[in-house]
């Protein structure tokens, strides 16, 4: 699949940021592009009208005529229509996974991999190394998208361990911000396999950099570019640039940098990217000033309503290590724009993840004004039954339908009633699910 051969690709769940990311990608490089999924979105919607792409809403057996390949995501069943239509008609059907091999095999790669902050941290290598293209896991708030395209061969790209698909990536440069056992369903909780899994990632990179703190990277014996951050990155301040978060801090003897965000995780995801730059070749002045056009990616402490007496936060956060880490700065954010509450709406994201996780979840919105529950968003798994309302009794507790924001006003909604408003302090949601559209009132 290289650009020399322009291909008609056909992409089952393109309204997914990861294989949306893809399909424009791919469309940069000249090939004609067609998608389907379950329902029209801001996503399916600017392939569209700004790629040319054909969609189809919802997904039908004619979608896939005339594919040459068909891609499809992590969630699409071998019931799926169009992939038995595929079977059917011999078409080249490929996973995510399985297509990163065509679509990264020529390419310079600087894969990001990690738990926790490798979107971030993508999104700021993009920034910091300006002619690059870039292939990440979120929208950057820098050029409006998830994909950027130049026309050469040097790539950002976020790599994704949830199905071992960072192994398909061709790292020219690999960097990873930490190791925690997540997605443990797909390695089937063998964390030796997902040990490996990064193990062999890592490996396949001719530059490495690493947090040397994580108790797993530290433990690799293998060259690398190691940042420790407790004694790498010092001085560590938070300020407000026009009521919005951002980090100032120096790394090592290179003096001082500013980056958009509030938190010591921003600071070293910033500090990964700038080590992984200064190897690729840019000029530390560059990276400075390149550093500062990074401002932020959709859905991480994504300011989406900022009042003096309401500000209302969207964060993308589903794993209580990150939620802990954003609540810290929630609380940082607060204390700075002397607001009196911190009220968090949070939408869990999978069962599994859930139930696996529970008690830490339990922990990390310690500091909550009020905490309202949404029902578990599913991501295809079957049902079980969790009680929430009993784990989270400590908190000043709602437990809710939805949620949608009218008039500068958070409502709360439960069996259709509105049993909750919120007008002032901040207010922040959290998940992975459709949260993101219910607090800017767009569901």
């Amino acid at each position: 699949m290289n650009s020399n051969q322009k291909r008609r690709i056909h992409f089952i769940g393109i309204g997914g940021i990861g294989l949306s990311a893809l399909a424009k990608f791919l469309a940069n490089d000249g090939h004609i592009i067609s998608g389907s999924d379950i329902k029209q979105t801001e996503i399916t919607n600017d392939l569209a009208t700004n790629f040319d792409a054909k969609i189809t809403i919802p997904h039908h057996h004619d979608a896939v005529e005339g594919a040459d390949y068909v891609i499809y995501s992590a969630a699409v069943r071998p019931t799926n229509v169009e992939y038995k239509q595929s079977k059917e008609l011999g078409l080249e059907l490929l996973s995510r996974k399985e297509a990163l091999n065509f679509i990264l095999k020529e390419k310079e790669v600087y894969a990001v991999g990690g738990a926790h902050g490798k979107s971030t941290t993508s999104a700021m290598l993009s920034s910091i190394i300006p002619h690059s293209n870039s292939l990440i896991g979120a929208i950057s708030k820098e050029f409006g998208s998830n994909v950027r395209h130049y026309d050469n061969n040097r790539v950002v790209f976020e790599a994704d361990e949830s199905d071992e698909s960072f192994l398909n990536s061709n790292p020219h440069l690999a960097i990873v911000t930490n190791v925690e056992p997540e997605h443990m369903e797909y390695y089937e909780y063998d964390e030796e396999r997902f040990y490996n899994a990064y193990r062999n990632f890592i490996s396949l990179a001719k530059v490495r950099v690493i947090n040397a703190e994580d108790e797993f990277l530290s433990s690799l014996d293998m060259d690398s570019i190691k940042l420790y951050p407790s004694k790498d990155i010092k001085n560590i301040e938070f300020v407000l640039v026009d009521g919005r978060p951002h980090t100032k801090f120096e790394l090592l003897d290179w003096g001082e940098f500013e980056v958009f965000g509030f938190g010591n995780h921003i600071a070293l995801d910033a500090a990964l990217a700038i080590l992984a730059a200064l190897e690729l070749g840019e000029s530390l002045e560059d990276i400075k000033s390149n550093l500062l056009h990074y401002r932020g990616i959709k859905k991480r402490f994504d300011i989406v309503q900022n009042q003096e007496s309401c500000v209302v936060i969207d964060d993308y956060g589903h794993h209580p290590t990150e939620i802990k880490a954003t609540m810290e700065s929630l609380q940082t954010y607060k204390y700075l724009r002397d607001m009196s509450r911190l009220n968090v709406i949070w939408q869990p994201h999978k069962y599994s993840r859930t139930i696996d996780n529970l008690q830490a979840f339990v922990e990390c919105f310690a500091g909550v004004d009020e905490l309202v529950i949404l029902p578990i968003w599913s991501a295809g798994e079957i049902e079980v039954d969790i009680d929430l309302k009993g784990a989270f009794s400590r908190y000043k507790l709602l437990m809710a339908d939805s949620v949608t924001k009218e008039d500068s006003v958070v409502k709360v909604f439960k069996d259709g009633h509105v049993i909750r408003e919120y007008s002032d302090g901040l207010v922040t949601a959290f998940g992975a699910g459709d949260i993101t559209y219910q607090i800017r009132g767009e569901h």
